[in-house]
């Protein structure tokens, strides 16, 4: 998968664990953080499950990937180079 194909089903994944609250077009093109669009810890925890299984990969809680989950770019800059 390119970068930008990582960077839309991300979105896609953000607005499925937000209930639709954020929704992926602006996950994706807004350039802030996913909290200032409203992304709730109970939905960060429903985000950290859906990346696992969809890119088959295991995010460590460590400061870092807590960080990157705030970040939809530093997200798939870490999927994309794994």
């Amino acid at each position: 998968m390119t970068r930008d194909e990582i960077t839309q089903r991300l979105a896609e994944l953000v607005a499925a664990v937000s209930d639709g609250d954020i929704p992926a077009e602006q996950a994706r093109d807004a350039g802030v953080p996913l909290s200032v669009l409203g992304l709730t810890s109970l939905s960060r925890m429903r985000l950290i499950d859906a990346v696992e299984t969809e890119f088959d990969v295991e995010l460590e809680l460590g400061e870092r990937d807590w960080t990157m989950l705030d970040d939809l770019g530093a997200l798939a800059d870490h999927l994309e180079h794994r």
